[in-house]
């Protein structure tokens, strides 16, 4: 059984164990199709934090994620295009309509950044990296939400390696434009250019 695996499952775990608390804090209103929405959102709660901010390692914060990207990410787990342990499972209990909820949901949701550790020295050069390879998709830094892409400034630095696993190995396919700049970073800086980039990511707060 993989370390991955293991994270996982143990951060499931503990999120169960929290979500009864989100569930009964979770606001109300008259319009009866926020309950609803809300409802659905609470289901992420486990893994993903009270309104879609992570509090780690392992799971993403998905609050301030663009709708389309949000709507676009299930769909491919719901598909297998998009490889997970646990996800491409949970993905297929929800129809249409309630993903289009959650993803309104979430759009709106504030991106809370927890502080993390880093090398000061590498997220230099992954600050460097980033205007050279990735600002084009991931602007601000990559605190910005783009609707053919999730937010990387802040997010959990465990979460953005086992992505790169996922999509150098070839688990999880790449749009031509990103797979060109992927390969083109890992020809010119390596390994060391991608945890560079990782680190920078992880410095933002």
């Amino acid at each position: 059984m993989s370390i991955k695996f293991l994270i996982v499952i143990l951060i499931v775990m503990l999120g169960l164990i929290l979500v009864s608390s989100a569930l009964s804090s979770a606001p109300t209103d008259t319009d009866v199709s926020v309950p609803s929405t809300t409802m659905l959102a609470n289901t992420c709660a486990g893994c993903h934090g009270v309104n879609g901010s992570s509090v780690g390692p392992s799971s993403p914060t998905i609050a301030g994620m663009s709708r389309d990207y949000f709507i676009e990410t299930m769909e491919a787990y719901q598909s297998g295009e998009r490889p997970s342990t646990i996800m491409t499972r949970i993905a297929k209990g929800y129809n249409k309509k309630e993903i289009e909820l959650m993803a309104k949901y979430f759009s709106k949701q504030e991106f809370v950044r927890q502080p993390q550790k880093y090398d000061a020295k590498a997220a230099k050069l992954g600050k460097k990296l980033h205007k050279k390879y990735c600002v084009k998709c991931h602007e601000d830094g990559g605190r910005s939400a783009d609707d053919d892409a999730g937010i990387l400034g802040g997010q959990w630095q465990p979460f953005l390696r086992f992505t790169m696993e996922d999509f150098t190995t070839g688990k999880r396919p790449m749009k031509k434009k990103k797979q060109e700049r992927v390969s083109k970073l890992f020809k010119e800086h390596g390994q060391e250019g991608v945890e560079a980039l990782i680190q920078f990511y992880g410095s933002q707060k």
